[in-house]
């Protein structure tokens, strides 16, 4: 917002430290929390540090000579356009704004830049996010839900931030788990098939938990069990076998199956408008990364003990030259030629790189797999891959209910569509009642876009590190830290606009109101949040942290509903405050709308 100034101040900081043989650090520059004016300021502390390593100046202790310097760039920088005052405070240069211009500057650019405020420079890397991959032959659960909204939201994030961005899913739909529900299915269900997308799906689901209870021993078991489980449990790995030979029947009985997962799998990311750029698939990287393993034993990264009945191995720390245990000894090929996770795992990254071009990957995968990745990364970057520095896990804890843990084993998940259907049931009933000039299909809509944003803001308003214990009845409050507190919100501001009319009409009057009257706090925090949007999206995408923007989001949306009751907007003292404050009303419900929008929430204008 205020680059132009800024990047003028630096060239005349730049132009006098270098006529003065002034070993300047990189300056940078930080907002002045508001006390009556803003600004921004930065440090001369490591500028000082500098100067103090080369023996240079009157050798005074870093705080006095950083406040020097500051004292010295101050009285050369002169007068600049938009700019009331310059001071020099303990080693800081402190930029002061007229505070009307501040706010003007602020609100005009909010209006002007529309859907694109905040959005940060083209950067020159590729981004690639892997997120949205469960397991096929089983149905998408809540637990998955997170997975899929925090890889969303920073994909949204990083590509706002100026990153070209490609969203990847890598759907596990091989192994022992895939091929127990085909088995079951094969024994007690060949020929059946539920009508409905997620019907399918979800009966997979359940399939799997009744094969499961087939499988396990059980305690006091008898020996006619035994031996019935154990006949099961053979012909379950049987069907394996004939899988990995490319048996024709048992191949076909898997891609009927896997199309079913498949296809409810994509109903719920349009449910969630996630639309994925790249689908890998592990089988697809099974062969391949066998190939991989080959090379990694050529370039004396992997060591094959297979001569002497071991496995394929890579010795990560003594490879890299470390001497303290860190990321231990891996196990890239079994002993009887079939691959790993970390195989295939290598094989992909081999793909993004080469193929998809990519700088940085980030992989969205819960956090029990942490140490497994760090190895993936460490290997990658022994194999010579400079993208390893910049490989990134994003981990996140596990989603559990009130009542206790969810497991797919023991049928006990909670599935994201079960879910997603009792939320817009209860925002109906609350709809129905509040809301009944509102026709029946609108309602709809809007308890749609309600009871999906309440699921998805439950998912990001805890740090992503941490375990949620999911619980309905507080994701759909309308107060607190929710989804619909920050809809609120964005239909508060719209209210105000409707009732002013002031969209219908030109917005002339509103381009010409100015701030030079005596702003109230809710004002000036409004404008304030407001202004630190651009600021908040560059710091999540960085961050790879969309914790940052869910909390911000509520932030300004809770400093919204504070001047909605304290304000009284449409009754404003002169024509040019009201039209002051509606330009304000219209900039922060515009920045609400962005700020869910990179949340993957919807904004309705009608609750």
């Amino acid at each position: 917002m205020f680059t132009k100034e800024q990047n003028l101040i630096e060239e005349k900081i730049k132009s006098f430290c270098k006529v003065n043989d002034i070993a300047l650090a990189e300056l940078k520059w930080q907002a002045i929390p508001f006390a009556g004016e803003w600004g921004f300021a930065t440090s001369f502390f490591q500028t000082a540090a500098n100067e103090a390593k080369l023996g240079k100046g009157n050798k005074l202790p870093v705080p006095q000579k950083a406040q020097e310097i500051a004292n010295q760039v101050a009285g050369q920088i002169g007068s600049v356009d938009g700019i009331s005052r310059i001071e020099a405070v303990k080693g800081y240069l402190n930029i002061y704004f007229k505070t009307s211009d501040y706010a003007k500057r602020v609100v005009d650019a909010v209006l002007a830049e529309k859907n694109n405020f905040g959005r940060g420079e083209k950067k020159s890397e590729r981004v690639m996010v892997e997120y949205a991959q469960p397991n096929t032959h089983h149905s998408f659960h809540i637990g998955h839900a997170r997975n899929t909204i925090l890889g969303e939201v920073l994909a949204r994030l990083v590509e706002f931030a100026g990153y070209e961005t490609i969203r990847a899913s890598y759907p596990g739909d091989l192994g022992l788990g895939v091929i127990t529900v085909m088995w079951i299915y094969d024994k007690f269900y060949k020929g059946q098939e539920p009508q409905g997308v997620h019907e399918r799906g979800q009966w997979l689901a359940k399939l799997y938990t009744e094969a499961t209870a087939l499988l396990e021993k059980k305690e006091n078991e008898t020996p006619e069990e035994t031996a019935q489980r154990e006949a099961y449990d053979a012909e379950r790995r049987e069907m394996y076998k004939k899988w990995d030979a490319g048996d024709e029947y048992v191949r076909n009985l898997w891609q009927v199956t896997r199309e079913w997962s498949l296809e409810e799998l994509r109903e719920i990311l349009d449910m969630l408008d996630v639309k994925i750029d790249v689908w890998f698939y592990e089988s697809e990287v099974d062969e391949p990364s066998k190939l991989i393993v080959e090379e990694l034993i050529q370039k004396n990264i992997a060591d094959d003990e297979r001569p002497s009945g071991g496995a394929v191995i890579v010795k990560i720390d003594e490879k890299l030259g470390l001497t303290k245990e860190k990321y231990r000894t891996n196990v890239i090929l079994r002993r009887d030629g079939t691959t790993l996770y970390l195989t295939k795992d290598l094989a992909l990254a081999k793909t993004k790189f080469e193929k998809h071009h990519v700088d940085r990957s980030i992989y969205v995968v819960d956090s029990r797999q942490s140490l497994h990745l760090q190895q993936a990364f460490a290997i990658l970057k022994l194999w010579g891959f400079p993208q390893a520095e910049k490989c990134y896990h994003l981990a996140y804890g596990f989603v559990s209910l009130p009542e206790g843990a969810m497991s797919s084993r023991r049928g006990t998940v909670v599935l994201f569509k079960d879910v997603y259907d009792e939320a817009v049931k209860r925002v109906l009933s609350v709809e129905a009642e509040k809301s009944a000039d509102i026709p029946a299909e609108e309602r709809e809509k809007i308890a749609q876009q309600i009871g999906l944003g309440a699921l998805v803001y439950s998912m990001l308003s805890v740090d992503n590190n941490k375990d949620i214990v999911f619980d309905i009845n507080e994701a759909l409050s309308f107060d607190g830290r929710t989804g619909p507190y920050i809809q609120n919100a964005h239909v508060r501001a719209n209210s105000i606009l409707k009732k002013s009319q002031v969209e219908g009409q030109k917005s002339n009057d509103l381009r010409l109101a100015t701030f030079d009257y005596e702003l109230t706090k809710h004002e000036i925090d409004l404008i304030e949040q407001i202004s630190q949007f651009p600021q908040k999206v560059n710091q999540a995408a960085e961050e790879y942290r969309p914790l940052v923007m869910a909390m911000y989001a509520y932030d300004l949306a809770n400093t919204f509903h504070s001047f909605y009751h304290a304000v009284n907007v449409l009754q404003s003292e002169t024509e040019n405050i009201k039209n002051a404050r509606l330009s304000l009303v219209m900039a922060a419900k515009q920045t609400i709308a962005n700020a869910l929008r990179l949340l993957d929430i919807q904004s309705p204008d009608v609750m």
